[in-house]
């Protein structure tokens, strides 16, 4: 019987005992011997997942939010043993990106029965992320968000948040890609997407795919309120104009500085402020269970 193991973060979940007696109970029952494995306040997965792959896991499920996806995935990459997702975060969106179902029966059956495929990853500063990084204005609102108020009102959280810091001043980005194209934009905030959803489902980049090699770069710069309501529309409906409130360029290498250290974030996992942030793709480095 191959073993399949569940990376839990218990945070996420009402009832974790619940929560993994059911996923024991549906993976015996589909043909899988389980181990179930919870995360730490200093393990957010990575080495769970470690632990799983000694006992010789031939599937690891991430059950949590993006920080869990992006800490099992960091060392699933290359090892070729898939990835399943159970979302049970306030974000999701690499699940979202691949169509995982947010329903708990609905993504346990992909995680065991769907199909394998490659994806992208990406590394920040050397940390590895499937969703997002970014610099600025977007940092602060994640690192600025409760996570009590996080678990409860999920994405709408970094909305509420986010009002606070609207009006503040824009920062002066270098911004060069694959060392040949050189940007300077005053701007609030420059992100680098492996996929172009935003907590909620919002579009910001709406080129970006986990399975083309390439990154999507959104540089904001909305200098008004007026201005934070057109681009605020543009992604309500999955705009693709962009002009100076919203510019988006593509990559395999990108290098961001500012003239100020500032909040920088990793699939929602802060790192520590800094004036740069080098990104760069990982092609095909994952192999996840997606939808048949």
């Amino acid at each position: 019987m191959p073993r399949v193991a569940f990376v839990v973060n218990d945070r996420r979940a009402r009832d974790p005992a619940r929560l993994h007696a059911r996923l024991a109970r549906t993976a015996l029952a589909a043909g899988w011997d389980p181990l179930v494995l919870a995360t730490s306040a200093d393990d957010p997965g990575g080495g769970m997942t470690g632990v799983a792959l000694a006992a010789g896991a031939a599937l690891v499920f991430a059950a949590g939010g993006d920080g869990t996806v992006r800490a099992c995935a960091d060392v699933l990459a290359g090892t070729g043993v898939p990835l399943a997702i159970l979302p049970l975060g306030s974000a999701n969106l690499t699940a979202h990106a691949l169509g995982i179902p947010v329903q708990l029966t609905a993504a346990l059956a992909v995680g065991l029965h769907g199909r394998v495929a490659h994806v992208d990853m990406a590394a920040a500063d050397g940390m590895s992320y499937l969703a997002m990084a970014g610099m600025g204005l977007d940092a602060t609102v994640v690192g600025g968000t409760p996570d009590a108020l996080r678990r409860v009102a999920g994405w709408l959280a970094y909305g509420a948040a986010a009002i606070r810091w609207l009006a503040g001043p824009p920062s002066s980005y270098t911004i060069v890609l694959d060392g040949e194209t050189k940007l300077t934009r005053e701007a609030r905030s420059v992100v680098v997407g492996n996929t172009g959803l935003l907590p909620g489902g919002f579009t910001l980049l709406p080129d970006a795919r986990l399975d083309d090699g390439i990154l999507d770069v959104a540089v904001l710069a909305p200098a008004s309120p007026a201005d934070w309501a057109v681009l605020g529309s543009r992604v309500l409906l999955h705009g693709r104009r962009g002009d100076r409130r919203l510019e988006r360029y593509q990559a395999r290498r990108v290098e961001i500085s500012a003239d100020a250290e500032l909040a920088r974030q990793v699939d929602g996992e802060m790192l520590s402020p800094a004036s740069t942030l080098a990104v760069r793709v990982r092609p095909a480095a994952l192999l996840v269970r997606v939808p048949s």
